[in-house]
């Protein structure tokens, strides 16, 4: 029984990567797209740029993050795609603290979720 349930999620486990390579693209649309939309409707941008709308989706990464590189240190004994995930991580979270208007938060932020979904890409290529 163990041994099904072991295979059951090790089977499942891959699937976290590409899950979150596709939250790192969202983040990348929501970024541009918050951009666009505070430059063409304030009310619209407003509501994007709330900062529980990125606490909300960071949280998530990270735990994204924690999980899917995490797993992929133990299955595949890697470190380069879990340390280049997590430095995505830090730059992502580091472009919070930054000013919301002047454009360094999102520039800051891209590069951080290109980064993070770099190491998601690398912990996907090695487990195969």
């Amino acid at each position: 029984m163990a041994a099904t349930i072991r295979h059951t999620l090790s089977s499942h486990l891959p699937r976290i990567d590409r899950y979150a390579m596709g939250l790192s693209g969202l983040c990348a649309v929501h970024c541009l797209a918050s951009a666009v939309l505070v430059a063409l409707a304030s009310t619209a941008g407003g509501m994007l740029l709330n900062p529980i709308f990125h606490e909300v989706g960071l949280t998530i990464a990270i735990v994204l993050g924690a999980v899917a590189l995490g797993r992929g240190i133990f299955e595949h004994g890697y470190m380069a795609p879990a340390v280049t995930g997590s430095f995505g991580l830090g730059i992502m979270a580091g472009a919070m603290s930054l000013p919301h208007g002047n454009g360094g938060e999102t520039f800051w932020t891209l590069i951080g979720v290109a980064i993070l979904a770099l190491g998601h890409d690398l912990n996907r290529r090695a487990a195969n």
